[in-house]
């Protein structure tokens, strides 16, 4: 059985500790990110492709923190419930930093073959974390 430990790794070394090498070490050569996209619009795919979303996302929050509240593993499959937490202190989403916190939930569901993820399926809340450093602004009446 896959063990659940596989995704706190995952979270703490790559985003929590920014070791970009743990991606070459825990990301398939042929891995595909359904739900993360490079800047014109394709799936991730590869550990060059996701280092470089990673990068964006380290100049954008480079306090961020990433925590697992969740897992729950059945077969080759580890889903996560995360909370992202951060400071908007760069631009490396192309938006002025407001320099204020940032906090936004998410959710992932890897699929783990050879000790690698294959595959992941992500929905994290980009509209709330968007709307946070003003990006998005939602004009309901």
């Amino acid at each position: 059985m896959l063990d659940p430990s596989f995704i706190h790794r995952w979270f703490d070394e790559v985003w929590n500790a920014q070791n970009e090498s743990a991606v070459d070490e825990m990301f398939a050569e042929d891995g595909i990110a359904h739900g993360l996209s490079d800047p014109e619009g394709n799936e991730i795919r590869g550990p060059e492709s996701f280092k470089k979303l990673h990068r964006q996302f380290i100049e954008t929050f480079p306090d961020m923190r990433i925590l697992v509240e969740d897992t729950v593993v059945e077969g080759d499959k580890i889903a996560a419930r995360c909370r992202v937490t951060g400071s908007h202190l760069g631009r490396g989403l192309g938006v002025t930093p407001t320099n204020g916190p940032v906090e936004f939930t998410g959710m992932t569901i890897v699929r783990v073959k050879d000790g690698k993820i294959v595959e992941a399926w992500n929905e994290f809340n980009f509209m709330e974390m968007y709307r946070q450093v003003g990006a998005l602004t939602l004009n309901l009446q």
